[in-house]
């Protein structure tokens, strides 16, 4: 890995001062893997707690993390994994259909002091939330975070050319909703 990384500072304090290395990463990734898991599971209390979730599996293996790939790389692993685990926890529990959720989500999303978004926002969240959870995991990094392809296969464990394909048909999938609205 390259001494010059965005990460070096994080990575170098969490190896003199665990603790107040691990206070930094808090600092610099908290907004951003909330808003990334946000997208993903929508509702504000399970962002917080898969944000929640996903830093204590950090402090836990922290030991393990080799700087092989990017820091942000693999703590966005671990953020993604518990929004998933959450989403599949939520449908197994759910007494509602699909459409049920959909539409406590959007209203969720609509009602929210965490939501400011202008009416094509809303329609945009609407969209997105009928992908199915592949495309909108990948549709999310690449729309919002602007993650490459090589930094999503890291992430997520997949070929780019398996990401791109599921970007492009999240992306037709979403212009026909929209082009239907």
């Amino acid at each position: 890995m390259n001494n010059n990384s965005p990460d070096n500072d994080v990575i170098q304090l969490l190896k003199t001062d665990i603790n107040k290395g691990f206070r930094l990463l808090v600092e610099k990734y908290s907004s951003k893997l909330y808003w990334h898991i946000r997208r993903l599971v929508i509702l504000h209390e399970d962002a917080d707690d898969a944000l929640q979730n996903t830093f204590i599996n950090v402090w836990r293996n922290i030991g393990e993390f080799r700087n092989e790939s990017a820091l942000y790389t693999w703590l966005y692993a671990i953020a993604t994994n518990e929004a998933l685990s959450l989403i599949n926890r939520r449908k197994r529990n759910a007494a509602l259909s699909l459409d049920d959720l959909e539409s406590y989500f959007t209203g969720s999303m609509e009602g929210s002091t965490w939501f400011d978004g202008d009416e094509a926002q809303v329609k945009l969240q609407n969209a997105i939330l009928q992908l199915p959870d592949k495309q909108r995991i990948v549709f999310n990094m690449k729309y919002f975070e602007e993650m490459s392809y090589e930094d999503m296969s890291k992430v997520l464990k997949t070929s780019e050319g398996a990401l791109k394909a599921s970007y492009h048909h999240a992306v037709k999938k979403i212009e026909k909703i929209l082009g239907g609205s």
